[in-house]
C-alpha cells in the first residue's frame, strides 16, 4: 500500500481527479481525488503538478458537511 504525505507532488498514480461542476472556465477551482487508502488528495487545478494536500476521510466529511451547513459562507463576502 502506498504512503501519502501532505505536500507531495500532485501527480499521483492511478487516481482520478474531479472538480466541481461549479468551477469556472478560468481555472478557479480545486480538484479532489480518492486515494487507495481511503484518504483524499486536494490540489489546485491551476497548478496540477504542484503539491497536493492529503486529508483523512473524516476530515473531508467534516469539510463537506460544514460547507453544506453554511459554516463557510462568510468567506464568500
Amino acid at each position: 500500500m502506498s504512503h501519502f504525505l501532505n505536500g507531495m507532488p500532485a501527480h499521483l498514480i492511478d487516481v482520478q481527479w474531479k472538480k466541481s461542476a461549479r468551477s469556472g472556465s478560468q481555472g478557479n477551482c480545486v480538484e479532489m481525488a480518492a486515494l487507495q487508502d481511503g484518504q483524499v488528495a486536494v490540489r489546485n487545478s491551476r497548478f496540477p503538478q504542484g503539491p497536493a494536500l492529503v486529508y483523512t476521510h473524516a476530515e473531508i466529511e467534516a469539510l463537506i458537511l460544514g460547507a453544506k451547513d453554511g459554516d463557510f459562507d462568510h468567506l464568500l463576502g
